[in-house]
């Protein structure tokens, strides 16, 4: 791309402004030949000057000051185009069409086309010949919204100085988040909409300062707009994108028996960029209305040179490897001891996505979910979360900056609005509402009707410690959640599509004791409530998902009875001076572990249990898998009792009680070929599925990949780091068909690299037609993946009892 243009233009009369530009234009439709062998620019075009003029008759002089992009006597020369073919006047349609775009103000007769400066630099509405006006690519960054886009790879961006409209071609765009200026527009977006003077033609509103686009500038008054006719081009620059890699059309959408045909992914996370306080915490978007320059950019600016400033991401993925003091001397210094990951993005992509191994990147780009749609992702549980504890560490250690509050529900509230709009960017790519493969859904009967329709039925959640704001420990003086509390946030986000809960996530909260997850979580326990760790090995014998093991930091560890109690540490510091408030504590820190089966001390709070009853009476699909044990009796209790189902989308179904009840679980696949037991990766499958036979419910099971949730993902069978003790053998290789057969896939490329799924594993979301077809490559039979087709069919009915119980729930109150 061309490098920023940042001069801008001086018009000395207020006769023709500036807008964008893009070059020349050629005749999809020349039925017609013009009868003078000129355009005669817009006016005939538009019907406002007279058919029989002459290039003699029209004025050579356009003002003083006036820039051209020919000389005036030349102007009405240029390739004979035909007679041109006009933009259909839907607003929707114009999506990646190729346009010519002139402008008839109100009072004139003679319309003119927007066409390059002299200099370069900026746009005006000059060319009376379409053959020298600016070719336009639209591309949409919302419903009826577009950057115009021309051929040199430049937008057509207008802004106001001294009063006076300009208009210039910027190569390149800031955003709100390139600029952490939450709300921010560049000025390169137009709304289009119908005239009201034409019906056949447009209007174009500025969408930064709201006023409409006339042939001089901007005009705020609707009476004072220009009536802007899209005249349809060739040669067009297209606006930068990534490939699909996936030919074909989703044909199959039921099996023979009518049941739905889809896979379910129980547990996603498509926008966390927006929580941890929408910084570059989480880097990289699933969308941005200016395209995938700014949805996944360089990510130095947030992590800095070498990936040093992720100290989430680097103490993160170390896992069980985690040094302590290395954690240590990345809080003192706020950068990584040594180097982290490579930070270049769009178009490069040197060492991320990687799902396997980076969990503070990106993994499910609107185009990746696409694909993975495409070989049959049906239904995806879209869990908003988030975790005010990390974002406080890193931007109290300077080493990263917001855009706007740490609290988890003030990140959950962006999520579910973001989820929404990522619904309108897809339908806008593809041509109005309601034409996207996208669709959130509130109802399982809504899921069923745009699974049947082949498209890809999205549920809201969340999940995230300080639900509601609902903390252990109030802050600024705040009292206790209460009931009254609880019942106005539930009919808050219920009103809102929230229809999937985690009473708790990783921290304590007035529901219940956190997940007991261990390392780094403990510290964050402790910075976020003031209590020393709670483990006990007084455990109830039940299976655990978190709740298990060894205690890291061990001497931070002091059971108490009340867990209510007032905490015993004054942490209130650690947003502001997280270092100081841990270093306090350093001898401790340093103690060491707690060796064996370690569990919470506590469970659920009378709130707690409040809170499930409600959300039963709503008929709400209620996750288990981050209760812990203590937490997970109880509430396995009250759903027994109500006959009530529950999910357990991190994997756990309680020894297959959860499916008593008609819940849920997910399922993962083994990593390695095993040459004495062909298809044996899909022996987990095939075992959960015998034992909802045995139990009498539907036999199918879903995945639960928790991407962009800081849990990794399927790693690869050929790659160095390969656990696998046996030779590995047939790779996938390209091209392949869906499990449907519906749609053929060629090697995944982003940008300028080339994803191997053999040696680096599920390197984002859109590879799931890989892991698929590597299954069916290492012996696993059609018959045998059929419950995980069948997976969205379960989740449907496991929501359909929920409501059914909600509603029998409620007539008994």
């Amino acid at each position: 791309m061309s490098p920023t243009i940042g001069l801008l233009m001086c018009w000395k009369k207020p006769l023709l402004f500036s807008l964008l530009a893009l070059g020349l234009i050629g005749c999809r439709s020349c039925g017609e030949e013009d009868p003078s062998g000129d355009d005669m620019a817009a006016s005939m075009d538009q019907g406002g000057a007279d058919a029989t003029m002459t290039p003699e008759d029209m004025p050579s002089d356009l003002g003083e000051g006036a820039d051209m992009d020919v000389p005036p006597e030349d102007m009405d020369e240029g390739p004979d185009l035909g007679p041109p073919t006009y933009a259909e006047a839907d607003v929707y349609a114009l999506v990646r069409g190729c346009y010519s775009l002139s402008a008839l103000d109100p009072g004139q007769e003679e319309a003119r086309y927007l066409a390059p400066s002299d200099d370069g630099t900026g746009f005006a509405f000059t060319a009376r010949n379409r053959a020298f006006a600016s070719r336009l690519y639209m591309q949409a960054s919302d419903l009826a919204t577009y950057l115009l886009h021309d051929e040199q790879e430049r937008y057509v961006v207008a802004g106001i100085e001294d009063a006076k409209t300009t208009f210039t071609a910027q190569a390149e765009l800031e955003s709100d988040f390139s600029r952490l200026e939450d709300g921010y527009l560049p000025g390169a977006q137009w709304r289009v909409e119908i005239s009201e003077d034409n019906p056949e033609r447009f209007r174009f509103v500025h969408l930064a300062t709201q006023r409409y686009l006339a042939s001089e500038g901007l005009v705020d008054s609707v009476e004072d707009a220009a009536t802007i006719a899209l005249v349809e081009a060739d040669g067009c620059t297209p606006h930068p994108e990534l490939t699909l890699n996936a030919d074909g059309m989703v044909t199959k959408t039921t099996f023979d028996d009518g049941d739905l045909y889809g896979i379910v992914e129980t547990h996603s996370h498509l926008l966390s960029n927006f929580g941890f306080g929408g910084g570059g915490i989480f880097h990289g978007s699933t969308f941005h209305p200016l395209g995938v320059e700014h949805a996944l950019p360089d990510c130095h600016p947030y992590h800095g040179p070498e990936g040093r400033k992720d100290l989430f991401g680097f103490g993160f993925d170390q896992g069980d490897n985690l040094d302590q003091m290395e954690l240590l001397l990345g809080l003192v210094t706020g950068r990584t001891p040594r180097a982290n990951h490579a930070t270049k993005g769009y178009p490069i992509f040197t060492d991320w996505p990687n799902g396997p191994s980076s969990s503070t990147h990106q993994t499910q780009y609107y185009l990746w979910l696409q694909r993975a749609y495409m070989s049959g992702l049906r239904l995806v549980v879209q869990h908003a979360t988030s975790n005010r504890v990390i974002c406080e560490l890193i931007t109290g250690l300077d080493a990263q900056d917001v855009r706007y509050s740490c609290s988890d529900m003030a990140a959950v509230d962006r999520i579910i609005t973001e989820t929404r709009n990522m619904e309108r960017y897809i339908d806008a790519q593809s041509g109005g509402p309601g034409k996207g493969w996208f669709r959130v859904v509130e109802t399982p009967a809504e899921a069923r009707e745009v699974i049947a329709q082949g498209k890809l039925a999205v549920v809201l959640g969340i999940e995230t410690s300080n639900l509601f704001s609902c903390l252990l420990v109030p802050r600024d003086g705040e009292e206790r959640c209460t009931e009254e509390d609880v019942i106005a946030a539930l009919d808050e986000y219920h009103a809102r599509g929230v229809r999937v809960l985690f009473p708790v996530h990783k921290y304590d909260n007035g529901f219940s004791a956190g997940d007991g997850d261990r390392a780094i979580i403990e510290l964050g326990n402790f910075a976020h409530t003031g209590h020393w760790s709670n483990f006990t090995q007084d455990c109830p014998d039940i299976p655990a998902t978190f709740d298990k093991g060894d205690v890291v930091f061990g001497g931070i560890n002091n059971p108490r009875m009340d867990y209510l109690a007032p905490p015993p540490n004054d942490t209130m510091g650690f947003a502001m001076d997280p270092v100081s408030t841990l270093l306090d504590h350093q001898e401790l820190l340093m103690a060491g572990p707690l060796e064996g089966d370690y569990c919470q001390n506590a469970g659920l709070t009378d709130l707690g249990e409040f809170l499930i009853e409600q959300l039963m009476l709503r008929g709400m699909v209620i996750e288990l898998d981050h209760l812990p044990r203590r937490s997970y009796v109880r509430a396995f209790e009250m759903l027994t009792e109500a006959d009530y189902p529950g999910v357990g989308s991190h994997g756990n179904n309680f020894d297959g009680a959860l499916y008593d009840l008609g819940g849920v679980s997910k399922v993962g696949f083994g990593r390695c070929s095993d040459p004495n037991n062909p298809g044996g990766r899909v022996g987990r499958l095939s075992s959960r599925v015998a034992i909802l036979e045995e139990k009498g419910q539907y036999p199918a099971e879903g995945i639960g990949f928790d991407l962009n949730g800081f849990a990794g993902a399927p790693g690869a069978r050929f790659s160095e780091e390969s656990p696998c003790s046996t030779e590995q053998t047939n790779p996938v290789t390209y091209p392949f068909t869906s499990y449907a057969g519906d749609v053929t896939f060629s090697q995944p490329i982003i940008g300028e690299r080339t994803l191997d799924f053999n040696t680096e594993g599920l390197v984002h979301v859109g590879l799931l037609p890989e892991l698929i077809e590597d299954l069916r490559h290492d012996g696993a039979t059609d018959e045998e993946l059929e419950p995980l087709f069948r997976s969205a069919e379960g989740y449907l009915r496991m929501w359909e009892k929920s409501e059914r119980r909600g509603r029998e729930l409620s007539q008994t109150q």
